[in-house]
């Protein structure tokens, strides 16, 4: 049998070839960039050619590269399965969930207690890290991101639809600066979220307002933090109405009577494959439920 690479410099690879940054993948797998540079040059010195093309802040697959990504990313995923079969109890199920913290805390956790009373039997493991997506088959069976839309590769079932809204502080519809129409939104700042970067441009383009400039715009990649610094009154947030809906916070409220209908909801994503083992299907047919069900 010809001797093989290390199963350590192939999930490297892997994890670069699909992430297209050594700085992200070090990330995903909790190792320095250096590191995981090492585990990738190793590869590419036992196959005797190079698998990425190193470009400004960035790596591209090579043609070798592009065909041993799609030679070997079955078969590391099918070893994957079967190492977390084998490390389970036979009579308990797991879904490795990725998801983004807001939707965790305001959509997930409220209804688990249902989801465990039908079926003790399955687990959640859940992640909170950025790029879920490109995660599954990998450390994720399913991800539940917040998106215009998902790879056609994939399997995804869209999760409700939302409205744009503009969510501030009750403070800021007080005093001789109050933000009373949208217009008034040139004196104060906006926050958006990384995820959702067009949200605030199609808000005003539906108003009719493509010239209006907030005084500021803030990135955030978190949802409840968004909240949080609205709250505080340090501007107005720009998220989906149900963030609102969801919100225990009473300082918060909607801070224009407008609908202007999302372009970003959340999605159930996962591998078309994954789709057909039981706990990813159990969970799936669940969370669908729910949302039809006003969730």
């Amino acid at each position: 049998m010809r001797r093989l690479p290390p199963l350590t410099a192939l999930e490297a690879f892997l994890q670069v070839a699909r992430l297209g940054s050594i700085k992200a993948a070090a990330e995903d797998l909790a190792l320095s960039s250096p590191a995981l540079s090492r585990r990738v040059q190793a590869l590419e010195r036992f196959l005797g050619r190079a698998m990425f093309e190193r470009r400004h802040q960035a790596l591209v697959l090579t043609e070798d590269g592009e065909k041993l990504l799609h030679s070997i990313a079955p078969a590391i995923d099918t070893l994957s399965r079967a190492i977390e079969e084998m490390s389970t109890s036979g009579d308990v199920m797991r879904v490795r969930l990725g998801i983004l913290p807001l939707f965790a805390s305001q959509k997930l956790m409220p209804y688990l207690p249902d989801l465990r009373a039908k079926h003790p039997e399955l687990h959640l493991d859940i992640e909170t890290a950025a790029h879920a997506l490109t995660r599954l088959g990998e450390g994720l069976d399913v991800a539940i991101p917040l998106a215009r839309e998902i790879d056609p590769a994939l399997y995804s079932h869209r999760l409700g639809t939302n409205m744009v809204c503009a969510i501030g502080a009750r403070s800021l519809r007080e005093g001789p600066d109050a933000i009373l129409e949208p217009r008034d939104l040139a004196r104060t700042t906006v926050f958006l979220h990384r995820d959702m970067p067009e949200t605030f441009e199609t808000f005003k383009t539906s108003l009719g307002l493509e010239d209006l400039e907030p005084a500021a715009i803030d990135q955030f990649d978190s949802g409840q933090l968004m909240l949080e610094a609205a709250a505080g009154g340090l501007g107005v947030a720009f998220m989906l109405d149900s963030h609102l809906a969801d919100s225990t916070d009473p300082r918060l409220i909607r801070l224009f009577d407008i609908e202007v209908e999302s372009v970003y909801s959340y999605w159930f994503a996962c591998r078309p494959r994954a789709l057909e083992t039981r706990p990813v299907r159990i969970f799936h047919d669940w969370l669908v439920k729910l949302f039809e069900a006003g969730a």
